[in-house]
C-alpha cells in the first residue's frame, strides 16, 4: 500500500482521508488537538452542510475552469458520500442541517468513519514538506508517497486556518490568487453606532463605481462598524474584490422592501397610515415600521422634527424622507477581517491544477482540496459542499 499524508483534518481533509483509505495507508496531520474544529462553528453551530439548489452560480473563482470541479457528477457523489457516513438531514427551505441540530454530529460522523477506515491521526503542526526523489518528507520525520494539502484558507484563523497551506504551495512553485475574506461583514465610512443591534428585513443593492452590481434580500444587522447578515455576506466577496482593486464601493438599502420600491408608493402608504392612526406624529408612525432608534435617525437625516404631522410636511420634506427610507446609502471602506470571515476567496491558481484529480501540475503526487483552492461559495452550505466534493476528488488517488 502506498502512503498518503493529508495536511489538515477539516471537512475536505477528513473526506479525502476516508476516500483515500479505500486503497492506501492514510494519515492525517492536524495542528489542533481535535479534528473538524471549523465545522463546529458553521451555521452558528448548527452546520448547514449542503443545499438542495446546487446552481453553478453559487460558486465563484478567478478561473471559469472551476466548473470542471463543481459539476453535476461530482455533486451527486458528494451528496451520496454524506448519506453513506450516516448523516441524517433536517431540510429547511432546501438547506441541509444534521437532524440533531448540532454541528458535532457531522464531525463525529466524519471522524468515526475515518477511524473505522483505518486512518491514523497525528496532532502536530506541519513546519516543512520537501520532496526527495519520489517521496515527500514531512517535518523531517514522516515519509509519504502522496500529500494532500487540506489546510483551509485564512478565514477564522482561531480554528487553524492561518494560511499555512499557501506557504507550502508556494514552496513547491505554485501561484496564489490573492486570498481575501469572503462571507463577512462590511465596514462603512459613516458612523451608525447608535443603530447597533438593530435587525430588519431589507433589500441591499451593491454599487461598484456607481454601477449596480448585485441585489440581495434578507435580514440585515446593524453593527458598530457597519453591517452584517446574510444579504451582506452574499455581496461581501464582490465588494471586497472591488475594494482591493481600488474601486468605489457603496451600498443602498431599501428598509421597506415589502411595502414600496418607489417614492410615490411609499408616500401614499405613509399618508394612509396617517389617516388610520388619527393624525399621529411622523415619529409615532415610523415607530410602527422601525426600531425607534432607526426612526429617529431617519428623521434626523431628513431634517424633520419628530413631532411633525404628515399633513403639515411639504412634498419635498416627505419625498426626502421616503428617499432616505428606500435608499439608505453608505460608503463601504473595508471588510470586517479574516477573523470574522466564514471563508476565503482566492487561493491556489486552478490553472496549475489537474481539475479532474486536483493533483498539482507542477509536483507529481501533490494534491489540494477545500478552501485552499481558488473556489468559494455563497452563504447557504456551498463552501462545505465544495469541501466534500473536492475532498472526494483528491482522495481518489490511484
Amino acid at each position: 500500500m502506498k502512503k498518503v499524508f493529508i495536511i489538515g483534518g477539516g471537512a475536505s481533509g477528513l473526506t479525502a482521508a476516508i476516500k483515500a483509505s479505500k486503497n492506501h495507508d492514510v494519515t492525517i496531520i492536524e495542528k489542533n488537538e481535535k479534528l473538524g474544529k471549523k465545522i463546529l462553528i458553521t451555521g452558528n453551530g448548527k452546520c448547514n452542510y449542503w443545499n438542495e439548489n446546487q446552481d453553478i452560480n453559487m460558486y465563484h473563482s478567478s478561473s471559469k475552469e472551476y466548473t470542471k470541479i463543481v459539476n453535476q457528477i461530482n455533486l451527486v457523489k458528494a451528496h451520496a458520500f454524506l448519506d453513506s457516513i450516516g448523516i441524517v438531514p433536517f431540510i429547511k427551505n432546501g438547506y441541509y442541517y444534521p437532524n440533531s441540530g448540532q454541528a458535532i454530529s457531522v464531525v463525529n460522523a466524519l471522524v468515526d468513519e475515518a477511524i473505522n477506515s483505518g486512518v491514523k491521526i497525528i496532532t502536530e503542526e506541519v513546519t516543512s514538506i520537501v520532496k526527495k526523489e519520489n517521496k515527500f518528507i514531512i517535518n523531517n520525520k514522516y515519509e509519504s508517497d502522496y500529500v494532500i494539502i487540506a489546510t483551509g484558507g485564512k478565514a477564522a484563523p482561531k480554528t487553524g486556518s492561518d494560511g499555512t497551506g499557501y506557504n507550502i504551495a508556494e514552496s513547491f512553485g505554485h501561484n496564489i490568487i490573492k486570498p481575501l475574506p469572503a462571507l463577512v461583514g462590511l465596514e462603512i465610512e459613516e458612523n451608525i453606532k447608535e443603530l447597533s443591534g438593530i435587525r430588519l428585513i431589507g433589500e441591499i443593492k451593491l454599487y461598484i463605481n456607481n454601477e449596480l452590481s448585485q441585489t440581495e434580500l434578507g435580514e440585515i444587522q446593524f453593527n458598530d462598524y457597519g453591517f452584517s447578515g446574510i444579504p451582506i455576506l452574499q455581496i461581501s466577496s464582490s465588494a471586497i474584490k472591488a475594494l482591493d482593486d481600488n474601486k468605489n464601493v457603496s451600498i443602498s438599502i431599501n428598509l421597506l422592501p415589502n411595502i414600496a420600491d418607489d417614492i410615490l408608493g411609499l408616500r401614499s402608504f405613509l399618508k394612509v397610515q396617517d389617516r388610520h392612526l388619527n393624525n399621529k406624529s411622523i415619529s409615532q408612525i415610523l415607530d410602527q415600521l422601525f426600531n425607534y432608534k432607526l426612526s429617529n435617525y431617519l428623521l434626523k437625516m431628513s431634517k424633520i422634527d419628530n413631532n411633525s404631522k404628515i399633513d403639515k410636511l411639504t412634498n419635498d420634506d416627505l419625498d426626502l424622507l421616503c428617499h432616505n427610507i428606500l435608499n439608505f446609502n453608505f460608503k463601504v471602506i473595508k471588510d470586517h477581517g479574516f477573523e470574522n470571515a466564514q471563508t476565503t476567496s482566492g487561493g491556489i491558481d486552478l490553472r496549475e491544477i489537474n481539475l479532474e484529480t486536483l493533483e498539482s501540475l507542477k509536483v507529481k503526487g501533490l494534491y489540494f482540496c477545500g478552501e485552499i483552492l481558488d473556489v468559494d461559495g455563497a452563504c447557504g452550505g456551498y463552501n462545505l459542499s465544495f469541501a466534500w466534493l473536492s475532498g472526494l476528488i483528491a482522495g481518489e488517488i490511484k
